[in-house]
């Protein structure tokens, strides 16, 4: 029964103060979702069923590919990360129990899954083998915020899949490719699927899942045919007019100008014929000196792919004692390893002089420096040429679900192998897919959203028909609310009755709020004619159907709100 006289929906007229993203503010204000601690978010019972609708289509079109659904804990044994390599990233919980064993608590299941398998699979005959859970996953987050994008704690479908080589990899890939985009599509999601890094799971290849808007911490970037994370798309630069070359560089005085935007204003050049450094150490490999041009941005998931291991900025005494001067640092007479971004061509540049208070002008990259490779390590920028020669648009977006080829990065370490029909034995190839159902839940209500609440797909909505009824306790008008309750009931719609002893304005702005597809008046104008009014949520679009066949007229619009 969902009337809402008895039902724990706690709304409110005003935004939280520290709520920023919109299907924060939205969330909270209609009631889905309350906060216990930084990054903790409890769903509240109409919140929880917009979750479980998710869940639902999730289920169904995994069971559709082959996944046999199971549940893995959340605590394990610490010792399953050291095998894989890790235990030590930063995000993941770690604690000891009573007797001092080392425990964690998982942001993924790769570890737990694999053990499995490496225990119980044996033969070719066993593979491929498909399998998945819908399990809490907690992150130590060092910044969560904006409501349910960012947590500590969330739950996740995540399913792996378990193949004899690098083809039944593909397959199994693709049919989740399918899986997925049938999901997004169900959930009445905008989205993109785009090539992306694969970051701390390994492999050889992944791909996100990208829901455009606002709030999005993602950045998509699209042209006709083309789209990419921001983290690893690549483009052709857009052109920079560089100043004539020098026979040689030549030392400017640039006195208490530090930044590329000051030194160019000064030179009177573009900021794109600026070599922008930017000092790094490398774990286990020393001090690197990046280079890109002076309008872009370092990429550091490129960096990181292109050095080959992790590294961190360097710190300012760091770069006193290699280089010179903060702010005043460049490649010529570096004396250090140097990086060189692709988009630097040409000569004419001008970069630090590794002195204070001066700049070099005339700067051939090549001719005046060498250089340990030319890399592509920029972020690329919109108007940049996608491969297709298109010019490139950069979106926000919030994250929904990324897929991984994983080939034997879990299988070999934990030691999950197989025999084939000649008795030799191999490691399973295997790949991981995951969804976030509380993202999606967000996704859609930042694409969807209006002035005056949630607009919800069908799909994924709390309910589909909310009845508001504006009569009193046993007058003429509520008795037919009542009577229209329990006949939509019977249909099977979901329902929700706002039965409650509350003014009209009140019940109309909740459920504008709360966003069903479906909004049915009973009120005491339209009921002295018989009638009753229905409005659709999201285009506003308006009726009013005899009150006798009020039940049918609403499926038959339902119907239309697929």
């Amino acid at each position: 029964m969902s009337r809402l006289s008895s039902y724990f929906l706690p709304t409110l007229r005003e935004d939280p103060a520290d709520a920023e993203a919109l299907s924060h503010r939205l969330m909270v204000r209609a009631g889905l979702i309350r906060q216990l601690g930084a990054g903790l978010w409890t769903f509240l019972p109409a919140g929880y069923r917009v979750v479980k609708r998710v869940e639902r289509i999730l289920r169904e079109e995994i069971d559709a590919i082959g996944g046999q659904e199971m549940l893995m804990p959340v605590l394990q044994p610490a010792e399953l990360w050291r095998r894989t390599g890790r235990y030590e990233i930063d995000e993941l919980f770690k604690l000891r129990d009573r007797k001092e064993a080392e425990l964690v608590l998982a942001m993924t299941h790769e570890e737990n899954l694999t053990f499995h398998i490496a225990r119980e699979v044996r033969s070719y005959r066993e593979l491929p083998m498909i399998l998945y859970h819908v399990q809490t996953k907690e992150r130590d987050e060092p910044r969560p915020r904006a409501g349910v994008l960012r947590t500590r704690e969330f739950t996740m479908k995540d399913s792996y899949s378990f193949d004899r080589d690098a083809e039944g990899l593909d397959r199994s890939y693709e049919l989740h490719i399918q899986a997925y985009d049938r999901i997004f599509d169900r959930c009445g999601l905008r989205w993109y699927r785009v090539e992306a890094d694969v970051g701390m799971m390994g492999g050889s290849g992944a791909h996100e899942y990208l829901a455009p808007c606002e709030a999005g911490e993602n950045e998509v970037a699209l042209a006709p045919g083309y789209a990419a994370n921001l983290e690893v798309a690549s483009a052709e630069p857009q052109p920079v007019e560089l100043p004539p070359p020098l026979d040689e560089p030549r030392e400017v005085p640039t006195p208490g100008l530090t930044t590329v935007e000051e030194v160019s204003g000064a030179l009177g050049v573009p900021a794109g014929a600026a070599l922008k450094a930017i000092p790094v150490v490398v774990e286990g490999g020393g001090f690197v000196l990046t280079l890109v041009r002076g309008d872009h941005r370092l990429n550091e998931i490129k960096l990181r792919n292109a050095l080959g291991s992790d590294f961190r900025p360097a710190r300012a005494e760091e770069i006193e004692a290699e280089l010179g001067p903060p702010g005043f640092i460049g490649p010529v007479e570096a004396g250090v390893p140097v990086l060189k971004d692709a988009a630097i061509q040409g000569a004419g540049y001008f970069a630090g002089a590794n002195k204070p208070d001066a700049h070099l002008i005339g700067v051939a990259p090549g001719r005046d420096f060498s250089f340990e490779e030319e890399v592509d390590i920029r972020s690329v920028e919109a108007g940049d040429a996608a491969p297709g020669g298109h010019p490139i648009e950069i979106e926000p977006a919030i994250e929904v679900g990324q897929i991984f080829k994983l080939g034997t990065r879990y299988s070999e370490p934990l030691g999950a192998n197989y025999l084939d029909q000649q008795g030799r034995e191999h490691p399973i190839v295997m790949g991981s897919y995951g969804i976030g159902p509380a993202r999606t839940v967000a996704a859609a209500i930042e694409q969807g959203a209006d002035e005056r609440g949630i607009v919800w797909p069908r799909s994924i909505a709390p309910w589909d028909v909310h009845l508001v009824g504006l009569g009193k306790d046993g007058d003429e008008v509520a008795e037919a609310a009542e009577r229209l309750y329990e006949e939509l009931r019977e249909t099977g719609v979901a329902v929700v009755y706002d039965d409650r002893d509350a003014g009209p304005g009140e019940k109309l702005t909740d459920a504008e709020l709360l966003g069903c597809p479906l909004r049915i008046t009973v009120g005491r104008k339209a009921l002295a004619e018989g009638a009753i009014e229905a409005q659709a949520r999201r285009t506003g679009a308006e009726e009013r159907p005899p009150i006798a066949e009020a039940a049918a007229r609403a499926l038959e619009l339902l119907d239309g709100l697929e």
